[in-house]
């Protein structure tokens, strides 16, 4: 395999990732932002290890940052032209001024924090002046480096707020005016200043800068390298490395699309070459990516989120992860084989292969700082403790290595590449902050969740009475159909906001319906962190697949449409999880037994669901062969011993015909003359 190129790579991030689309600056502009950034990283890496300030402060300097360097890193309009106002190093000044107003106004809260608690409720009107100022600032800082999606479904509630005397049946309430909505996004910690930014000032910004240094010191490229040596020899060599080295690059990035272009770039040119057809290679790519979302050590902002909103260790939500994860790459690795097998594609010569003692001997010290971040997250330290001794021996190896050599110039690029990546999501996390301010003022997410039960309970009332032999009970059918509401409206609200910001939302109206059921709370809100996930490569709006078409050449929405099938293990796992909880090991209640025919099951029937998508197992499969496959996956996968062996019965005739002929073709091949 090639070396990563770190020019090319953050060329590649900027086409494809809207959050680092920003404008073209020149001197002054360029070092008065470059300073910012840098500052805002060494802030964030300061208190990390030496204690954070008030909760009010540490937020309020966290945000008065980001959202002001947004107006100054993201013009009005994407592809905006040159200002045709006043500019200063080609930023307009009505974008200079946006931003230090926007620093006022974020540190207001913090500055006059004690006597504005005893305001609280009662607004001054100096107080809602700058409350709404400050929601109209987080709303056009989310547009700017999001796109307009967030920003309307914030709208969309503030509306609801103003005017839920005006709404339907049980989303009816007294509607709020716009002094007690700002007293409440503004003055209390259940709005801007919420939960959603205070993690992300705390938690994510910490392991985005890890990640940065790490991939800098040549992590990425020493998991690529082992992957290559560990997978790359096998039939389709190239799309294993690409699982393989995806799966251990999400280990220390948790963003889909730099995850993409990162391991991409090396791997879909390989996989065409061995004969991979573009988009296939683009989707796996995708897929493999988005499974860094969900891999431990480091998954993203929402697994930081849940630690705050479940009230448990990081530990735990790093344990409940890892089965699950598995079973995502089992599923990618399934299908990538066969799909080699059937297509008689190689793997990859010893030529272009790393030698695995050379890669070990070189890079072993790039592995310092993940095993340091993971022993100190085992101890039960707090994230930002962990982030903060990753980062500092990411700094100390990386100004001691031989092979990547880090220098001072580099690590100021580093820190302010870190942040570059923070502001998108710290201003999601603020336009966040709106949505749930409204549903905890309007107590919309318990009328949302009373919806939801009681249209499931009536369509299930409907079918029940069909199905024979009452096969299934009305409770049972409720809480499916719930489910697969939950999951559409995951996938759906996925399509138009990052990961994070749907993970937030949803929880805060779904995740209550699910409860009513009686499902546990972990468990329910992995359940909508898995699907919130999985729009990343789901069309209309899939932008892990359409970074990898970009890269493959191909079309984006047939590389998108791949990559939801390539996923379909990811789809299926959050109901596994959900029936029975033992996967995810952390649950009350927890019986290895369990445990293990849940496992063995769930993955039997991931392999036989990749066969039957693929249209190959030892042979190919044709017609009801690939039906009565793709059924016994389905009934293995269901947690159980009962519907596992029906699944394993069915399958039966279909594997012992798979022998037969892969023994026939075996034959008949030896009999062919040598050429």
């Amino acid at each position: 395999m090639p070396k990563i190129d770190q020019e090319k790579i953050q060329k590649l991030e900027e086409k494809y990732d809207p959050e680092m689309q920003m404008r073209p600056m020149t001197a002054p502009a360029t070092w008065i932002v470059g300073t910012m950034l840098f500052t805002l990283s060494c802030f964030h890496y300061y208190t990390a290890g030496f204690g954070l300030l008030r909760e009010a402060t540490h937020r309020g300097i966290h945000l008065a940052f980001v959202l002001s360097l947004i107006f100054l890193v993201f013009g009005f309009r994407k592809k905006s032209k040159k200002s045709r106002f006043l500019a200063i190093g080609g930023i307009p000044l009505y974008d200079w001024i946006l931003a230090v107003a926007t620093v006022i106004t974020c540190l207001y809260v913090p500055w006059d924090f004690n006597e504005l608690a005893f305001r609280i409720g009662d607004p001054l009107p100096i107080d809602v002046f700058f409350g709404s100022l400050m929601i109209i600032f987080t709303l056009e800082a989310t547009r700017r480096s999001m796109g307009i999606a967030l920003p309307l479904i914030a709208i969309g509630f503030i509306l609801y707020a103003l005017y839920g005397q005006y709404a339907p049946g049980v989303l009816v309430h007294p509607g709020a005016d716009w002094k007690g909505l700002v007293n409440h996004l503004y003055l209390t910690s259940q709005g801007i200043y919420g939960i959603a930014v205070g993690v992300v000032a705390t938690y994510v910004f910490h392991f985005v800068l890890f990640g940065v240094l790490a991939n800098r010191i040549g992590a990425g490229q020493l998991f690529i390298d082992l992957a290559s040596c560990v997978a790359g020899r096998y039939a389709g060599g190239p799309a294993k490395v690409s699982v393989f080295s995806s799966a251990l690059f999400g280990m220390i990035s948790g963003s889909s699309i730099a995850n993409t272009v990162t391991t991409g770039a090396l791997t879909i040119p390989a996989m065409k070459r061995v004969g991979y057809r573009p988009h296939f290679a683009a989707a796996v790519e995708a897929t493999s990516s988005t499974g860094g979302q969900i891999t431990p050590p480091i998954m993203g902002a929402a697994a930081f989120i849940m630690i705050e909103f479940l009230e448990v260790p990081y530990r735990t939500i790093l344990l409940a992860a890892t089965v699950p994860a598995m079973m995502h790459y089992l599923g990618i690795f399934t299908m990538v084989h066969l799909e080699a097998k059937r297509l008689g594609l190689r793997g990859l010569r010893p030529d272009e292969m790393p030698r695995f003692v050379e890669v070990i001997r070189n890079g072993w010290p790039t592995l310092i700082p993940l095993v340091l971040l993971i022993a100190i997250i085992s101890s039960g330290r707090t994230p930002y403790m962990a982030a903060f001794w990753g980062i500092t021996a990411c700094i100390v190896v990386g100004f001691l290595s031989p092979t990547n050599r880090l220098t001072v110039a580099d690590l100021f690029n580093c820190f302010k590449m870190g942040a570059k990546y923070a502001l998108a999501v710290g201003a999601a996390a603020a336009a966040v902050g709106i949505i749930v301010g409204v549903v905890s003022l309007t107590g919309m997410g318990f009328k949302v969740s009373f919806m939801v039960t009681s249209a499931s309970q009536q369509l299930a009332g409907y079918f029940v009475p069909m199905v024979p032999f009452g096969l299934i009970t009305l409770p049972g059918a409720t809480l499916f159909l719930t489910l697969v509401f939950t999951a559409f409206a995951c996938i759906l609200l996925g399509a138009g906001i990052p990961t994070t910001a749907t993970y937030i939302v949803l929880v805060s109206i779904a995740s209550p319906a699910l409860g009513l059921l009686g499902i546990a709370p972990i468990v329910a809100h992995f359940f909508v962190f898995y699907y919130g996930v999985l729009a990343d490569i789901t069309p209309p709006v899939a932008l892990a697949a359409y970074a990898g078409a970009g890269i493959a050449g191909c079309n984006p929405f047939k590389a998108g449409n791949t990559a939801f099938r390539l996923a379909s293990a990811k789809a299926l796992v959050p109901f596994v999880f959900l029936y029975s909880p033992a996967m995810l090991i952390v649950t009350e209640g927890f019986r290895w037994s369990d445990f293990f025919i849940t496992v063995i099951g769930c993955a039997t029937g991931i392999v036989l669901l990749g066969a039957s998508l693929t249209g190959f197992f030892l042979s190919v499969l044709k017609g009801p062969a690939r039906w009565m496959t793709g059924i016994a996956a389905l009934l293995l996968v269901a947690p159980g011993i009962k519907s596992g062996l029906v699944g394993l019965l069915l399958f039966s005739p279909v594997l012992v015909h798979q022998i037969i002929n892969h023994k026939k073709a075996s034959a008949d091949l030896q009999k062919q003359p040598a050429s």
